[in-house]
């Protein structure tokens, strides 16, 4: 029992640290044979303050950002890639497009 005990106290203390080194706990599973709920409670039981978790945006679709830079509006592509107009607003942020002023031309 006491080597099951030290084991289980290298694996927490090996968490933790990659943990607080940056690594996600996406990132400790993919190395790891707990899951991703099991890893979130060792390290909220040993005190950690959990990162919040980065919202994933995926790639934008194709023609997204050649139909902004071509003059339509966010909502004209939502519409047309079948996408909400935030899914359609981070995507364009996400791939370094400067967003027009709201309200078109002035």
């Amino acid at each position: 029992m006491a080597e099951h005990d030290e084991t289980d106290a290298a694996l927490t203390a090996e968490l933790v640290r990659r943990y607080e080194a940056g690594e996600t706990i996406d990132e400790l599973v993919a190395d790891s044979p707990l899951s991703f709920r099991r890893i979130r409670r060792i390290l909220l039981d040993t005190g950690i303050t959990l990162r919040p978790q980065a919202r994933r945006v995926p790639p934008a679709p194709p023609g997204l950002v050649n139909g902004y830079a071509a003059g339509n509006t966010i909502r004209q592509l939502a519409r047309i890639h079948g996408l909400t107009y935030g899914q359609t607003r981070r995507m364009l942020l996400q791939e370094g497009v400067e967003l027009r002023a709201r309200g078109g031309k002035h």
